[in-house]
């Protein structure tokens, strides 16, 4: 499947295998990258004399093409200064693709369309011929090549939708020398747990997309008996004043004699794409006009295949009089059976269509990834996006490859101002002054869905303020439902004298703070049983700017503890109710290793670790045949030579020592047994 069709287009995933994480349009729009520009505040460092001059930001896709009015040069004296194509060694990282050039303009285009930091300079990394697939082995080794050719920000709009250790690996190498990754989230949601590598990095900056500038943020939203459902505005819908209420009917295929004999007044008419008559093209259009004629006052139409898809009303096929009258909305074809169904039982739909350009793009891949971390970090505009496109040419496209080369256009735009800046400070800067993002209902959007909010570059640059950690989780017990953090605060400029703190989330969480310092000093305490996950926010004031730090809380009935000493951790599990067997996993958070080790009430656990890291502890305790879940954190510094055997050293697992010594004791005891009888026999 090529990219260019549908909405969130996925190619197969063989193992190995890394797709372009976009889709386009062929749709004839305004030219938007003029509009998602000034839309994040890219104009306001342009105020400065901010354009990114002098920025070297690397590109790991189907390379660029360096001939584009708006991309021009190839070598010291043009746009693209320099970079590596994999596919065919020796010859320039030209695009003859197209998803890399679409990339890099919206990153540095200077010329018809101007990108957000249009004087940065492109490094080209050629990993894909075709644009569908990708071999790993050809990512790691551009990542390691930007490194070399020191790029300051690479921008990597592909993933799996799995983990793939060795990239994981690739990332952190980059992040160890100061260099600022961004990664596409990729476009499998809106199923939650949806971002793979390297988008699941714990370093990197994981984004996601929202719609784009006012004018091409059409969303909608449907209730049926109170349960939301997914669905998609049709090109040529236009925005309701108010949403319709009403009964769903059934309409089969939405074709005038399944319309015939059924009550659709003032209905919302459900159909399904397609035709029951094989080879017959019956347009969205035509079921339109159908559903119009029998008094519906909305259109619902579900998929004929798996997936939902993005549909047109208006197109070259349809007759020069036509103008679409009532709204018109795709469906996943499993909702749309759902749906189906329902209708036997009651039956109220509620169906709204409004202009929301902060609204999570259904395609966006979700969080979450990790219990012990939140992604995806941050949104951007990745919806209706135009630029530059091969052959001088430029083209509409949507996807969160687009969202993610408006956050590398930023870190440009933040590098020039702080050359000095490390790569945790400005991720800082652009998380905590990020835009908040809200549903339909006013709701914001949950963590794993949204991130910190969307990219707000005037905002960034106005902060005078780096707060970390940018955001977090911690974990509470019923036996310790109470714990403190630490912000760090560092000035950019100004006192820390007209700082306010506060609390944003549910009423059951107590919330208090002291400032130490340079510090501010949270402490949080859940009140009553109130497990499960909790989001919150602490919003902070500085000199008219407004920070967030979101957090998610893990409050469960169990709970782990955790202490180190002489490099083992050592662990002991608590729950209200008597368990009876729990199985525990520590990763590694720098690479992401992961050991399991089992306890019972009985036999307390541990595991040896051999590196100084933060570990991530994750327990499964099962109590009268049930699970909970319980977490915990344990940072490790204690480590040194003398606390590891050579065995440890050679990176041998205890348990495979005692294997080897056992053996080795086995083969003692038989060679002696043996000299024993070889010595009688020769008697």
């Amino acid at each position: 499947m090529k990219l260019g069709i549908v909405f969130a287009c996925i190619v197969t995933i063989s193992a190995f295998l890394i797709i372009l994480q976009s889709f386009e349009s062929d749709d004839v729009f305004h030219t938007y990258l003029d509009k998602s520009v000034p839309f994040v505040g890219a104009d306001i460092p342009r105020l400065e004399g901010i354009d990114g001059n002098g920025i070297k930001i690397a590109v790991i896709d189907t390379g660029v093409d360096f001939n584009h009015p708006d991309l021009f040069g190839w070598g010291p004296d043009g746009k693209v200064i320099g970079g590596y194509n994999f596919i065919q060694e020796g010859t320039p990282p030209l695009d003859t693709n197209g998803h890399g050039t679409q990339v890099a303009g919206v990153i540095a285009a200077d010329g018809q369309l101007i990108g957000v930091s249009p004087k940065a300079k492109i490094l080209a990394y050629k990993v894909s011929e075709n644009g569908e697939a990708v071999s790993s082995d050809l990512i790691i080794k551009a990542i390691d090549k930007a490194i070399e050719d020191g790029a300051d920000i690479i921008n990597i709009s592909l993933g799996v939708n799995k983990t793939n250790a060795s990239i994981e690996h690739a990332v952190n190498r980059a992040l160890a020398k100061n260099i600022f990754v961004v990664t596409a989230a990729g476009n499998d949601g809106p199923m939650p747990q949806t971002i793979g590598s390297p988008g699941k990095n714990y370093g990197s900056v994981t984004v996601g997309a929202t719609y784009n500038n006012l004018t091409s943020s059409l969303v909608a939203t449907l209730e049926v008996n109170e349960k939301p459902y997914t669905v998609i505005p049709m090109v040529g819908s236009s925005k309701l004043n108010e949403p319709i209420v009403s009964k769903i009917i059934f309409g089969e295929y939405g074709k005038e004699k399944d319309l015939k004999d059924i009550n659709a007044t003032d209905s919302i008419l459900l159909v399904e794409r397609g035709s029951d008559i094989k080879g017959e093209l019956l347009y969205f259009s035509t079921k339109e006009k159908n559903a119009v004629n029998a008094g519906a006052k909305a259109l619902i139409v579900y998929n004929n295949e798996p997936g939902i898809f993005l549909g047109e009303l208006t197109h070259e096929f349809v007759e020069s009089d036509y103008k679409p009258q009532i709204p018109v909305v795709s469906i996943d074809r499993k909702d749309g059976l759902e749906i189906k169904e329902s209708l036997q039982e009651k039956n109220k739909a509620i169906l709204h269509l409004f202009y929301n350009p902060d609204f999570v793009a259904h395609f966006s891949s979700r969080g979450p990834v990790s219990p012990f971390y939140i992604k995806p970090d941050i949104l951007a505009p990745g919806v209706y996006i135009n630029t530059t496109q091969i052959n001088g040419g430029y083209n509409v496209t949507s996807g969160t490859s687009f969202a993610a080369p408006h956050v590398s256009g930023a870190v440009a735009l933040l590098l020039e101002k702080y050359p000095n800046m490390h790569h945790h400070e400005i991720k800082s800067l652009l998380m905590t002054t990020s835009a908040p993002v809200s549903d339909a209902y006013g709701q914001k959007f949950s963590l794993s869905d949204s991130g910190s909010g969307r990219l707000d570059i005037a905002k960034a640059f106005q902060a005078k303020l780096i707060i970390t950690p940018p955001n977090f989780v911690i974990n509470l017990s019923s036996d310790n439902p109470t714990t403190q953090k630490q912000l760090k605060l560092k000035l950019l400029e100004g006192t820390l004298e007209n700082l306010e703190v506060r609390f944003e989330g549910p009423e059951f969480i107590q919330f208090t703070h002291v400032l130490e310092g340079n510090n501010v000093l949270i402490k949080i305490k859940i009140l009553g049983q109130n497990y499960g996950e909790h989001e919150g926010r602490i919003i902070i004031n500085h000199n008219e700017v407004k920070y967030a730090i979101p957090f998610l809380i893990h409050y469960t009935e169990g709970s782990i503890s955790v202490n180190q000493k002489e490099g083992k951790l050592n662990f002991t599990i608590h729950h209200p109710e008597q368990w009876s067997f729990a199985k525990i996993s520590v990763i590694n958070s720098i690479d992401g290793k992961t050991e399991t080790v089992t306890a019972t009430p009985e036999k307390d656990a541990s595991i040896r670790v051999n590196e100084n890291a933060e570990y991530w502890v994750y327990a499964k305790i099962k109590v009268d045949g049930k699970t909970f879940d319980a977490y915990n954190t344990i940072e490790v510094n204690s480590i040194n030579d003398n606390n590891q055997s050579k065995f440890e050293l050679l990176n041998i697992p205890e348990k495979q020592i005692a294997i080897v010594l056992g053996i080795i004791i086995i083969i003692g005891i038989v060679g002696v047994i043996a000299i024993r009888k070889t010595a009688t026999n020769e008697v």
